[in-house]
């Protein structure tokens, strides 16, 4: 019998934070992971994939099918093996600093944690449980934290992930929400990435009257923006939009005659593009602007990538049911219930495959920042969680 520890869920998280993977650079740690399932005798194949359209990116995902003997249930794990990059600040080694029951590192926490997690889970499952029913679809991705969330996107397109009947994403949802551990996320806002395009007329500084000041009208459409009356979901809250850059020069001395505003707006159940620019076209009419104006959303590779759809779940689905009561047997409490506020992979498997996701994972903290942890202990019980979910629901 294979027994969960923390000695080796240690090492196995030491060993994939050691290797750097920032997205769009995650080649190597792919072969690890490939590697490691194989020495493990888990069959695991590499999906490549290429993104032509937007950012001709040739990508790597590891993917792993365990099959069992009868029909029965489809349970995907997702996680990605990506990470920002490497930023300033950093007073220990972002390649790994274990103290006490933290481990420091980048991706330490977000999310090389679940992606362990998971691992160590499945090499249990697997060895524990020759004969099962139903089916396990285990992915771990490529640039999540990159543009589109390329990696899972296309194994949802090229049809790796499908006939999903329960989604499990191993984010540390603990350490994002700032809930003590357990915590559970039964959903997510969603966001689209856009701008405003605002042309006006140049002339003379000395005779700014000649023109139409494009620059000063993007300030006054940003001003207007605060005013925006969104849709207030129950638990998701309320959107919001972020100015994440603006652009306008007029040279030495001259009137600017074009400004660009970029935005990302996140949404709530109810909202999608066509909301969007009706609030966008609502602000521009009360700055009463003088520009013309055109508003364009990013490009995308895909229909489905354009934009992070938002999803929540009742709680009520027998999976998450079950998922639950995995939590608390394990964890001997009930854990906290959330919802995140930003967009992940979790959005496209929580809106696009018409079944529950939920998003589990370890505590820590200062993630996209210096000195990210994450707390050990809260990892090993994540593996245990998915261990206990997984013998539940398909050897029951």
């Amino acid at each position: 019998m294979y027994k969960i520890e923390k000695d080796q869920t240690t090492k196995l998280l030491m060993d994939l934070v050691g290797i750097d993977s920032p997205y769009f650079e995650e080649d190597t740690i792919m072969e690890y992971v490939h590697s490691w399932f194989k020495q493990n005798n888990i069959d695991a194949f590499i999906h490549e994939y290429h993104e032509a359209k937007v950012t001709d990116f040739k990508g790597k995902n590891v993917v792993v099918n365990l099959e069992g003997e009868k029909g029965g249930p489809v349970i995907c794990l997702n996680g990605h093996l990506d990470t920002v990059k490497l930023c300033n600040g950093w007073t220990v080694n972002p390649k790994g600093d274990l103290r006490d029951d933290k481990l420091y590192g980048v991706g330490a926490l977000d999310m090389k944690s679940g992606c362990a997690a998971t691992m160590i889970a499945l090499k249990a499952f697997a060895e524990n449980h020759k004969n099962f029913k139903g089916k396990i679809i285990s992915t771990y991705v490529s640039v999540e934290e990159g543009p589109y969330g390329l990696g899972t996107n296309a194994l949802i397109e090229e049809g790796y992930i499908k006939d999903v009947d329960f989604s499990i994403i191993t984010e540390p949802s603990a350490g994002f929400t700032g809930n003590s551990y357990p915590d559970v996320s039964f959903g997510a806002r969603g966001g689209y990435g856009l701008e405003i395009e605002l042309f006006g007329a140049s002339a003379h500084a000395a005779t700014p009257e000649n023109g139409i000041n494009a620059a000063e009208d993007a300030s006054k459409v940003i001003c207007e923006l605060k005013n925006v009356e969104y849709i207030e979901d129950p638990h998701l809250g309320k959107g919001s939009a972020c100015v994440v850059a603006v652009e306008s020069d007029g040279g030495a001395c001259s009137v600017p005659d074009y400004a660009k505003i970029r935005l990302f707006w996140h949404i709530v159940v109810g909202e999608n593009e066509k909301t969007i620019t009706n609030e966008i076209e609502k602000a521009i009419e009360r700055a009463d602007i003088k520009c013309k104006y055109k508003i364009k959303f990013r490009d995308s590779p895909s229909e489905g990538s354009k934009g992070f759809m938002p999803y929540k779940i009742t709680g009520e689905e027998p999976m998450t049911k079950a998922f639950l009561e995995a939590v608390e047997n394990v964890c001997q409490t009930k854990p906290n219930i959330s919802y995140f506020q930003s967009i992940g992979d979790f959005n496209y498997l929580g809106s696009r495959l018409g079944s529950p996701a939920v998003i589990f994972g370890a505590a820590g903290s200062n993630f996209h920042g210096s000195n990210e942890y994450v707390e050990l202990d809260s990892v090993v019980r994540t593996a245990k969680v998915v261990y206990a979910f997984l013998e539940k629901v398909l050897c029951s």
